[in-house]
């Protein structure tokens, strides 16, 4: 943990700030084809709303990213960040055999990162993350600027995948 006095802001990526439309599709189909869903992670354009955000709030808090997205896929997720002008940051990633829903993951890392730091905001997409977030008592912006999706929403719930 830092020893940094600064608030945190806390930022999930896929649909907060990549947008993941165009691979979709890959879950979408039976059985879903996870390596394919995360191999299209570099091609997400990025989400102006949330970059912005992301932006302003680097000018009061050090930036969190934390994602359903599973460890291996660590490099991409740098390269993307790196390359859409996103805050350096400390990344969280969900451990690649961990299959427990987002909302479980999530709020486990919330806690620990406010343990003796001000969490000033959790931006994320998923609606169950963003209900329990507000439940243990951290302040929450929905990030409801892309699109939803449906297939998404259940890999987030009930796969433990993203």
């Amino acid at each position: 943990m830092t020893n940094s006095s600064r608030p945190v802001a806390v930022f999930d990526l896929d649909n907060t700030l990549a947008d993941t439309a165009h691979r979709q599709r890959f879950l979408e189909a039976e059985p879903r084809d996870w390596n394919a869903f995360f191999a299209a992670a570099p091609q997400d354009p990025p989400l102006a709303e949330g970059v912005a955000l992301a932006l302003r709030s680097a000018e009061e808090c050090e930036i969190v990213y934390l994602t359903g997205r599973p460890a291996r896929c660590r490099r991409d997720t740098l390269d993307w960040l790196a390359a859409h002008g996103l805050p350096e940051g400390r990344l969280y990633m969900r451990a690649n055999g961990d299959r427990r829903p987002a909302r479980l993951t999530k709020l486990e890392i919330l806690r620990e990162l406010a343990d003796g730091r001000e969490v000033r905001v959790l931006v994320d997409d998923d609606e169950l993350v963003c209900q329990d977030a507000e439940r243990a008592g951290f302040t929450v912006l929905r990030a409801r600027w892309a699109a939803p999706s449906a297939a998404l929403k259940d890999a987030q719930e009930r796969e433990g995948r993203t």
